[in-house]
Parts: structure tokens; C-alpha cells; sequence
């Protein structure tokens, strides 16, 4: 039996991805994951705030996956 949800889920998180090459850093990883949908991170906001429409992934499991790419994340939804 699959446990993982299929319905979408927006979560909010507060990182230190702050620039363009740290997105350029942090893109792939995110691109490749799983269960993500898609993301965006808003650079010109002081918490360089990461929204990520999820379908079927944890948001443990996105804060892990930020945290192995060299970030800092903490969930703020």
C-alpha cells in the first residue's frame, strides 16, 4: 500500500538560498526530486522564502533534501 498522499501540498520555508548561483546550485537537486512539482524561491525577500507544490513528497523529506544540497531551510507553513 502506498502511504505517500496524492493530493498537492504547498509548503513555505524560510532558507539561505540568496542568490542566483545558489539557485543555480540548489535547481537540479530540487528539479530531480521525487515529488516535487514545482518550486520557487524569492531571493528579494529577507527569510529567501522556498515555496515548493509538493505531490506526494514529505516536507521532512524537502528539508532534507535542501539541507544535503549545502542549505539552510526551516519550515515556516
Amino acid at each position: 500500500m502506498n502511504t505517500r498522499s496524492n493530493e498537492k501540498e504547498t509548503f513555505i520555508f524560510k532558507t539561505n538560498i540568496n542568490c542566483a548561483g545558489c539557485v543555480a546550485k540548489v535547481t537540479p537537486v530540487l528539479d530531480t526530486t521525487n515529488g516535487i512539482e514545482t518550486w520557487t524561491v524569492d531571493t528579494t525577500n529577507r527569510d529567501k522564502i522556498l515555496s515548493v507544490i509538493s505531490n506526494g513528497i514529505s516536507k521532512s523529506e524537502i528539508i532534507d533534501t535542501v539541507q544535503k544540497a549545502g542549505f539552510k531551510i526551516e519550515d515556516l507553513s
